[in-house]
C-alpha cells in the first residue's frame, strides 16, 4: 500500500453553483487534508480528521497556503496539432486544409507519433490537464502512440483514431471499411487498458462519406458504452458546405442524427451556430455541446452562448476545452478568461465558481464520468492539481488585495498559465516536479 497525505486549502464542488455566493454547491477547507491511497482519495476534509485516519507511515506533504483541487479536465484537443498552434489563417478552412491537413499527415511515421505523445502528455501535465479528450490522426500509429504514453502515466485519458474518408489529402484518407476495422483494432487494443477510454471519432461530416458515417453508427451500436466525438457547426461556411454534402438532413445536427451518432456520451465540438431545432434535439437526446473559446475566437468562429444554452427550458449540456491547436493555449485557466470575455460580449457574466465547476466537475460529469475524476470525494481517482495565486511577480502583487475565494479563482482564471499550477497529481503521484 502506497500512502500520502496532501495538506492545504482544498475545494471541491457538488453541483453546478447558482450564483457566485452559492456555497452549497461546493466545499471548502480553509485547513484541508487529502489521503491518498494506491492512487484513489481514501478520504478528504478537514486536515486534522483526515490525519487521524491516515497510516502512520503516510508520506506527508504540506502545500499551504496553495490551493488544492481535482485535476483540470480538457474535452477536446487534437494530439498531432501541437506543431500547429499559432498558425496565420483568416478561418476554420483555410486553417485546416494550409496548416492541419500537412501536419497530420506526418504521424503515419510511428517514431513522430511517439515523440510529440511524450511532448503532449508533458504539456498537460505542466497545465494541471489530467484527463482529456483527444483526437489522434486517420493513422492507427498516432492512436497507439497516445494511449502506450497515456499508459505509462497512469493517466485516464479518452481518444480515438480518426475517421475521414474524402476531403483531406490522400496521405490523411482512411476508407469507410478501413475506419471501421482500424476504430474496432484500437478498441480492442487500448480500450479499459490502463485509465484509457477509446472514444468513435468521425472528424466531422465534411471529411466522412455516407457510408463512413454508417460504418460510425455501426460502431456506436456494437460499443454503445463509448464516448462519440465530432466536430458540429464551428464556422458558417463549414455549415453550408456540409449541408450541401447531406441535402436530405433537415440541417447539421440532423446529419448526426440520422446516423444513429447524438446521445449522452456524444460530444460536439462547438456547436456555436445551431438554431432552436438543433438545440432542441441536443438537450433530448443529452449530448454534449464543448465551448473551445480560444479556438473560437483565433479562428473568428463566433461568439459561443453558453449562458443561453445552460438556461433555456431544454437546456444543453456543455463541457468547456482548449482545442488544441486551433486554440492557442494548452492551459484550461486561459481557455476560461477567454470563456468569461466571450460571454462579456454576449451581455453575459460568467462567474469564477462556475468557470472552476466546469473545468473540474462540470466537465466529469459532462463525460459521465464523475464517479472516476472531477472531485475530491473520497473513492475518486487521486487526480489533484495545486495552484498558485502568487505564482508570477504581478499576481502576487494583485493577490496583495484579494480577500474572498472567488477574487483569488478569478486572479489565477485570468491571470495564470502553467506557471500557476504548482504541482500535479496524477493516480496519487506528483509528476509536474519531474519534468
Amino acid at each position: 500500500m502506497t500512502a500520502r497525505l496532501l495538506r492545504g486549502r482544498t475545494l471541491t464542488f457538488h453541483r453546478a453553483p447558482l450564483a457566485i455566493d452559492d456555497t452549497a454547491a461546493w466545499t471548502y477547507e480553509e485547513d484541508g487534508g487529502l489521503l491518498l491511497v494506491d492512487g484513489v482519495i481514501a478520504a478528504a476534509g478537514p486536515y486534522a480528521t483526515v490525519k487521524a485516519a491516515a497510516p502512520g507511515d503516510a508520506e506527508e506533504v504540506d502545500h499551504r497556503p496553495h490551493l488544492l483541487l481535482p485535476g483540470l479536465i480538457d474535452m477536446h484537443l487534437h494530439f498531432p496539432q501541437m506543431q500547429v498552434i499559432g498558425s496565420y489563417a483568416a478561418n476554420l478552412l483555410e486553417w485546416l486544409n494550409t496548416y492541419t491537413f500537412p501536419e497530420e499527415c506526418r504521424f503515419v511515421e510511428s517514431a513522430h507519433a511517439a515523440r510529440i505523445a511524450t511532448h503532449f502528455f508533458d504539456e498537460m501535465i505542466r497545465h494541471g490537464t489530467t484527463t482529456a479528450v483527444a483526437y489522434c490522426s486517420v493513422h492507427k500509429t498516432s492512436a497507439d502512440a497516445f494511449f502506450a504514453e497515456a499508459m505509462r502515466r497512469n493517466m485516464r485519458m479518452v481518444a480515438g483514431k480518426v475517421m475521414m474518408d474524402r476531403n483531406a489529402p490522400q496521405g490523411l484518407l482512411d476508407t469507410a471499411e478501413l475506419g471501421y476495422d482500424e476504430t474496432r483494432a484500437v478498441i480492442a487494443e487500448w480500450h479499459g487498458k490502463g485509465r484509457n477510454h477509446v472514444a468513435i471519432t468521425p472528424r466531422f461530416a465534411i471529411t466522412s462519406t455516407p457510408e463512413q458515417m454508417s460504418a460510425a453508427q455501426a460502431l456506436a451500436a456494437e460499443f454503445p458504452d463509448l464516448h462519440i466525438q465530432t466536430h458540429l457547426s464551428e464556422n458558417r461556411d463549414e455549415i453550408d458546405f456540409t449541408c450541401s454534402l447531406y441535402p436530405e438532413a433537415a440541417d447539421y445536427t440532423d446529419i448526426y442524427a440520422r446516423y444513429g451518432l447524438m446521445g449522452p456520451k456524444t460530444l460536439f465540438g462547438h456547436a456555436i451556430h445551431l438554431s432552436e431545432r438543433e438545440r432542441d434535439a441536443m438537450s433530448e437526446t443529452g449530448s454534449v455541446a464543448v465551448h473551445c473559446p480560444t479556438s473560437n475566437l483565433f479562428l473568428g468562429s463566433g461568439l459561443f452562448p453558453l449562458k443561453e444554452l445552460a438556461r433555456r427550458d431544454k437546456p444543453v449540456r456543455i463541457g468547456v476545452a482548449t482545442d488544441i491547436g486551433g486554440g492557442s493555449s494548452y492551459s484550461m485557466l486561459r481557455s476560461m478568461d477567454e470563456a468569461y470575455k466571450i460571454q462579456q460580449l454576449l451581455g453575459e457574466r460568467l462567474n469564477p465558481m462556475e468557470s472552476f465547476y466546469l473545468m473540474t466537475r462540470g466537465n466529469a460529469e459532462a463525460l459521465s464520468l464523475v464517479d472516476r475524476i472531477g472531485t475530491l470525494e473520497a473513492g475518486s481517482d487521486a487526480d489533484i492539481v495545486v495552484l498558485s495565486m502568487r505564482a508570477t511577480p504581478a499576481m502576487a502583487l494583485k493577490a496583495e488585495v484579494v480577500t474572498t475565494l472567488a477574487e483569488e479563482l478569478f486572479l489565477m482564471q485570468t491571470m495564470g498559465d502553467d506557471r500557476t499550477i504548482v504541482e500535479t497529481y496524477v493516480a496519487g503521484e506528483p509528476l509536474k516536479a519531474a519534468l
